[in-house]
């Protein structure tokens, strides 16, 4: 679906193509910056989640600026039947960004339950991933550790 923006509208697209202003009023400030009113913000923004033009919209945290040095990402072998149970369980880690469920039709590859581990040490990450194997709906697991990071940029449309 074609969209025929205002000035104001763009303005707001621009600013939120980058960082979020680091503050307790974000949709003012990005408001403020664009010369429109803060609801004109949050309507604009939810109108083109609804429409499917973007699929969200929020925050990154820069874990390494949190001191979280250390990251892996572990790929669990989990029974479909036991996977809510088992983002139960991943929720419940704060060394645990996100998890998601993947199916796998490869045999050589029978994981298919995914947490992204986030330690301040390599020890700190291994203890997390122990902790999380005693649990029922886990178990066998390979650990993926991050080496480098290589892209963690936004596309830019305005």
């Amino acid at each position: 679906m074609p969209y025929d923006f205002t000035p104001g509208e763009l303005a707001v697209l621009r600013i939120v193509q980058s960082d979020l202003p680091d503050s307790l009023t974000p949709y003012a400030d990005i408001a403020r910056e664009a010369g429109v009113d803060e609801a004109e913000v949050i309507a604009l923004l939810a109108r083109l989640k609804q429409d499917g033009a973007i699929r969200r919209f929020g925050a990154s945290i820069k874990h390494q600026k949190t001191g979280w040095t250390h990251n892996v990402m572990v790929a669990w072998r989990v029974d479909e039947a036991l996977v809510d149970a088992a983002g139960a369980i991943a929720a419940k880690h704060q060394n645990i960004s996100h998890c998601y469920y993947r199916p796998s039709s490869a045999p050589d590859w029978p994981y298919t339950f995914f947490t992204m581990v986030h330690g301040r040490s390599a020890e700190e990450c291994r203890d997390v991933i122990e902790a999380l194997r005693r649990e029922k709906a886990l178990g066998e697991y390979a650990a993926l550790d991050s080496l480098q990071e290589l892209k963690k940029t936004s596309m830019t449309y305005f």
